[in-house]
């Protein structure tokens, strides 16, 4: 296991790429990057979830594309495949979640906690793609794998419940 370079706040601000990268700064998290980045999603959804479907889709995907760039650039500059840090997957991978999501803070806690399973547990194909996968669209990929599998799980108790 290769040890990250201690990365600090200043230099995140003095990249932007990496600052987005890295969750607004959510990554930095001593424990658990990936859960404090989708934390960091949650007011990125609260903020997006009133926008008409079909907006709310295109910025999800633009999101998706520009974190494929940033992600490589901090990659790249951190000279690391996939560090934990970097959790603006997780960001969009929740932002996938909660597509078409019913409405209030129930759902959005559930939606976090299907999220963070899927993500941990990496079932397949997620695991698959965490695991063949590099770079920018690797660090992505696996995230929205887990996002599609957690709106499907959210998806299916709302229509239960």
């Amino acid at each position: 296991m290769t040890i990250l370079p201690k990365v600090t706040f200043k230099q995140l601000l003095e990249r932007p790429t990496a600052f987005l990268a890295y969750g607004f700064g959510s990554g930095l998290a001593p424990k658990a990057p990936g859960t404090f980045g989708t934390l960091a999603a949650i007011p990125v959804f609260y903020l997006m979830q009133s926008l008409p479907m079909a907006s709310y889709l295109l910025l999800t995907v633009v999101f998706f594309f520009l974190g494929i760039w940033f992600c490589q650039k901090t990659v790249d500059w951190l000279q690391q495949d996939d560090p934990s840090a970097i959790v603006w997957d997780e960001i969009v991978g929740f932002l996938i979640t909660m597509i078409a999501a019913p409405s209030g803070w129930l759902w959005i806690l559930l939606g976090f906690v299907l999220f963070r399973v899927f993500d941990i547990l990496k079932p397949w194909p997620v695991s698959l793609a965490d695991k063949r996968l590099h770079g920018g669209f690797g660090v992505m990929l696996d995230d929205v794998i887990a996002g599609l599998y957690a709106l499907l799980m959210l998806q299916l108790i709302a229509y239960f419940v």
